[in-house]
């Protein structure tokens, strides 16, 4: 699937796991809940220190992926077991942001993505938490890579992106 529409899966997943690698090698990841504001920035936030933050000072090279519109069940022809579902991974660098009004941009962008109706209390908020608040911004180093498994009306597996390559309703 294109780049556009591993994007779109991104923003329409409840979250997106962030894996990166420490110092000695051992992978760690999470799901944390990003936004995005362009086709290569990804925003979090998080407390002012924890192992994510120890790990991504150590190596900043990160790859997010994210679920979609998952739900297994047998296969309209043939009758195998199988999972629908739409998915997008990228690869990228996390910087931790110093810069006050990027992070107050940054947390906005983060709100009204997840809690559009209560932005009243915003500017309040931030200003009472922002020095114990960190925000990490993501910036993709390619395109994103958007895959998927979904059968058509008639039991046929929609591949190569025949027929419907919207990931709308992809939650």
């Amino acid at each position: 699937m294109s780049a556009e529409w591993a994007l779109e899966v991104f923003d329409k997943a409840p979250y997106i796991t962030v894996s990166m690698t420490g110092a000695d090698g051992v992978p760690y990841g999470l799901p944390l809940s990003l936004v995005r504001t362009d086709e290569r920035t990804f925003w979090f936030h998080c407390a002012t220190e924890g192992k994510k933050l120890d790990v991504l000072k150590e190596n900043p090279r990160v790859f997010l992926s994210a679920v979609t519109k998952c739900r297994p069940l047998r296969g309209p022809k043939d009758g195998s077991f199988t999972l629908e579902f739409q998915s997008a991974t990228g690869f990228g660098t996390a910087e931790i942001v110093e810069a006050e009004e990027t992070k107050k941009e940054a947390l906005r962008a983060i709100c009204e993505r997840f809690l559009p109706e209560r932005m009243e209390g915003f500017e309040e908020a931030v200003t009472r938490s922002l020095h114990r608040t960190t925000v990490v911004r993501i910036t993709l180093s390619e395109p994103p890579v958007g895959k998927r498994k979904q059968y058509d009306a008639n039991g046929y597996e929609m591949k190569y992106g025949r027929v419907d390559t919207s990931c709308t309703d992809a939650k």
